[in-house]
């Protein structure tokens, strides 16, 4: 039978359980030993201070700062119980920061739990870093999976302009994301050919989204202008089984199934090179190459790494 992901395991229930003992423990304890408390601050504490004014104002100042301390502490433990709830009703689970080796590591041990994950769904600018270099390492689950369907920015489009142009200089840029296009396209024809379910549409528009569903868990980062990526956080929501209705992961994951069946996203077709569009009754109405032929002549270089 198959592990749900969101189940907490064996060790997860063992350390709940010795986390309940001792604090038991301690409680016992402290109950046993306020009598003795009790003695030592009457009978010995007290008629050392009580007639020396200095000791008596440090223990005054020690308590007060005891007491800060504790309401302090008091305070955060409650800021971070409103936060576990509020992160458990929109389904977070996991902060992705670049740099960071405590993400890194929360990182792949999230990947560990996703198993047994049917079909991948990615909305991306390029899916360089998803598909090519691995940066999200995220191999295992792709390969594991039957179904891949995969959304990417045409680079040769008005939107792949308007992004570069809030990035900096233009060309350089324009010129990596037909590169990394051109190699994702390659690395998902691979799939296909190795018996995977493929299908690659392209969108027109400036990116909003970076959206990777994998199973019960939906990864985003938002596309800010004028920075990139691979700066941007990245989120992890996770599917609420029993109550799907809360959490942000049916909203990322129902903006994908919007932008999927959107006509005016044309499919990519393997075979031919070309950009099949349909109608609104998805009947094929035309077809474009890809690269585009003004694409071609301005950059002959960059049609032979879509080849």
């Amino acid at each position: 039978m198959e592990r749900n992901p969101h189940f907490p395991g064996i060790f997860h229930t063992l350390r709940h359980i010795l986390s309940h003992i001792g604090v038991t423990l301690l409680a016992v304890g402290i109950a046993f030993s306020l009598p003795m408390l009790a003695k030592f601050i009457l009978f010995t504490w007290w008629p050392m201070v009580e007639d020396d004014s200095q000791m008596l104002l440090i223990n005054e100042i020690s308590f007060a700062a005891l007491l800060v301390l504790l309401f302090n502490l008091f305070l955060n433990a409650q800021q971070g119980r409103r936060s576990h709830r509020m992160n458990r009703l929109v389904s977070l689970v996991h902060v992705r920061e670049e740099g960071s080796w405590f993400s890194r590591w929360t990182d792949r041990k999230l990947l560990d739990r996703i198993t047994g994950t049917r079909d991948v769904s990615v909305m991306s600018v390029t899916g360089f870093d998803t598909f090519v270099s691995e940066r999200r390492k995220l191999r295992r689950v792709i390969d594991n999976s039957y179904e891949l369907r995969v959304m990417l920015m045409n680079p040769y489009g008005a939107g792949a302009m308007r992004r570069v142009q809030s990035l900096g200089d233009p060309d350089p840029l324009l010129e990596t994301y037909c590169r990394e296009t051109a190699a994702t396209i390659e690395r998902l024809a691979s799939l296909a050919a190795a018996g995977k379910q493929v299908t690659l549409k392209f969108y027109e528009d400036p990116p909003f989204w970076n959206l990777i569903v994998t199973g019960e868990y939906v990864w985003v980062q938002y596309c800010q202008d004028g920075h990139e990526l691979k700066t941007q956080p990245e989120y992890v929501f996770a599917l609420r089984k029993n109550k799907p209705t809360q959490g942000l992961f049916s909203a990322f994951y129902v903006h994908f199934l919007n932008q999927w069946s959107d006509p005016r996203h044309p499919e990519f077709d393997f075979s031919t090179r070309e950009l099949i569009y349909r109608n609104d009754k998805g009947n094929e109405v035309k077809r474009m190459p890809f690269p585009p032929q003004a694409a071609c002549c301005e950059a002959p270089e960059l049609v032979m790494l879509a080849r």
